[in-house]
């Protein structure tokens, strides 16, 4: 049944000219002017005091992107239909059985309900950009597929939704020897629309994500995974590593290596399509030689890391016995960046579910969250965790070109006019101690009232 349910607050204001508004790199009582036409920055100039009208006081910086997220598995705690699947021990095969038992019951409405709450959340957080995972597997088929179809184009002109088709199920180790899965996969990555193709290794031959073993069909996995991907000029998404073993073998190094066999385009040819490693928490065992030696290996290819901490945090650490260790992980993201050189960002991951129960649709949230989780408190730490959820995210998922300066905070004049605007519109006056004046003070605490503009369009509600 095709779904009757649109996107609320689908009606868009042009807009053109901040004035009198803080912006990132500037001096924090400075005020500017930022002039839009076309979609992009055309004017970008000092503020001057005007007795006709009021400075508008906001912090306006780059739009945030959702670099991870599950679009049909969001709010499933929160819906009548699944009420009944509550969480009772927290783990990560209590997540996938309660998720496997509510897959079975999606729908094509439920899915677009579910799917098209999340994303009119994430736009009035700020977001004009996310990768979305939509599973196809036996139990759903291509439902999943299909709503997530619908609601890229529903929200179409408010915020871009890429769609990954994602195999969260093993890919070879069904009875069939996975024959049927790969048709289903084949077949979905052929739709008009979709942009990216992702995968689980660690789920095959029925392993837990937390138990470790390495077997061949792994490697197919992953072999497959980037044919499939190069073949249909995709994007390339591995949720992979998902441990906290020091003895189980690194499977990144496999995909490194066969992306590089299969002569994957590298940073310095035109034909880009990046490739994110999520999760990888069992890098966080890494010694500093050994992030090293990852990072040669990864050379000029496109290659990003996404970290995942509130749900990394919240699926380890569970031992029956009393008083045993706990150990959690999630990968470091700022020292990777400032230390080791890499491209990565961090994401929401789930939102709603039995994998994440806690958390919103907010990606400064999770960045101020972080704050704690990396004992990141300094100016320089606040910027580059602004990037993993707004620059930096982008360019993992490939709606930012490879370049360094896609990272940075600077609004340009030329660039595409994607924004948010924290504060309160001449709230409290400029000087309000409340006043968001530079991204440590919108990552600390960004507060709930925001703006977000798309394209020169105000799309938040």
């Amino acid at each position: 049944m095709t779904s009757q349910i649109v996107p609320q607050h689908a009606a868009k204001t042009s807009f053109s000219n901040f004035h009198g508004v803080h912006l990132p790199n500037k001096p924090p009582n400075s005020l500017w002017n930022l002039s839009c036409k076309d979609g992009l920055i055309s004017e970008i100039s000092e503020y001057e005091a005007d007795a006709k009208s009021q400075p508008d006081g906001r912090f306006v910086a780059p739009s945030l992107c959702h670099p991870h997220i599950h679009l049909d598995k969001c709010f499933l705690l929160s819906h009548e239909k699944y009420a009944d699947l509550e969480i009772e021990k927290g783990d990560f095969a209590e997540a996938l059985s309660l998720t496997n038992e509510a897959k079975a019951r999606f729908e094509h409405d439920d899915l677009v309900e579910r799917g098209a709450a999340l994303i009119e959340e994430s736009i009035g957080f700020g977001v004009t950009s996310m990768r979305a995972y939509v599973e196809v597997d036996a139990t759903v088929g291509m439902v999943c597929l299909h709503a997530g179809l619908v609601l890229k184009e529903q929200f179409r002109e408010r915020c871009y939704v890429q769609i990954c088709v994602f195999a969260q199920d093993p890919i070879f180790t069904y009875d069939d020897g996975g024959v049927s899965m790969r048709s289903l996969l084949e077949k979905a990555l052929q739709k008009p629309g979709v942009e990216a193709f992702g995968c689980t290794p660690y789920v095959e031959e029925g392993v837990s994500a937390f138990e470790g073993s390495f077997g061949r069909n792994l490697e197919h996995n992953i072999k497959w995974t980037i044919a499939m991907a190069m073949i249909h000029n995709l994007h390339l998404d591995f949720h992979i590593d998902y441990n906290l073993d020091p003895i189980q073998k690194v499977s990144i190094y496999t995909a490194l290596d066969n992306l590089k066999a299969a002569s994957w385009p590298t940073t310095t040819q035109k034909e880009l399509r990046t490739v994110v490693f999520g999760h990888c928490t069992r890098l966080t065992l890494f010694t500093a030689d050994e992030w090293r030696s990852l990072r040669e290996r990864v050379g000029v290819l496109p290659v990003s890391f996404v970290g995942l901490p509130t749900s990394d945090l919240f699926m380890m650490g569970r031992k029956s016995g009393e008083g045993e260790e706990r150990v959690r992980g999630t990968l470091r993201i700022p020292q990777m960046i400032q230390t080791f050189g890499f491209n990565a960002a961090i994401g929401i991951n789930n939102v709603g579910n039995a994998f994440t129960p806690y958390g919103s649709c907010d990606p400064v949230s999770l960045a101020g969250f972080c704050v704690g989780v990396y004992q990141a408190g300094t100016k320089a730490d606040a910027e580059v965790l602004y990037q993993c959820v707004s620059g930096r995210a982008k360019m993992a998922i490939g709606v930012l070109p490879w370049d360094e300066s896609s990272s940075k905070l600077e609004l340009k004049v030329g660039n595409r006019a994607d924004f948010v605007a924290f504060g309160r519109k001449s709230g409290g006056g400029v000087d309000s101690i409340r006043a968001r004046k530079s991204i440590q003070n919108v990552v600390n605490d960004a507060g709930h009232e925001r703006e977000t503009i798309y394209v020169g369009t105000i799309t938040s509600p």
